[in-house]
């Protein structure tokens, strides 16, 4: 990565506006570096995914590709005698609502206490489900 000409900004002395040049230097080069990082995991979470027995089943279900399938599958885990009902996975989810009665009050309210990397991959699931055209129908 070339280092650009630096003009000298309003104000500042030449050896400043070269300390700032170098500086946005290193953050974009760090970014670059970062970046191809990312690329290079996303593909081996995607190998190792797509190697997996239930990958399928994940893939199947709106919203889910394979870099969220693959950490949806990794907090559920494969488990298949993990949970012992749909409202057990539900509830380890922190999906399910939770019912309070008492006389004649009756709420419904959400879980706080849930697995958050779990909730975001399901969020994200869900909103990539939007999109899909046979999830909206």
């Amino acid at each position: 990565m070339e280092v650009p000409h630096v003009t000298r900004a309003a104000g500042l002395s030449e050896p400043v506006t070269a300390a700032y040049a170098a500086a946005a230097t290193a953050h974009a080069r760090l970014i670059s570096a970062l970046n191809e990082q990312i690329a290079v995991m996303e593909e081996q979470v995607k190998t190792h995914f797509l190697a997996h027995p239930d990958a399928e089943v994940y893939l199947s279900m709106p919203g889910i590709g394979e870099i969220t399938g693959a950490r949806v599958l990794t907090e559920f885990g494969d488990n298949p005698t993990r949970y012992a009902s749909a409202k057990a996975r539900q509830n380890y989810a922190g999906t399910s609502p939770v019912t309070r009665a008492s006389g004649k009050s009756h709420t419904v309210q959400a879980h706080y206490v849930r697995n958050n990397r779990l909730a975001d991959a399901l969020h994200a699931q869900a909103f990539a489900a939007l999109r899909s055209p046979g999830a909206r129908r």
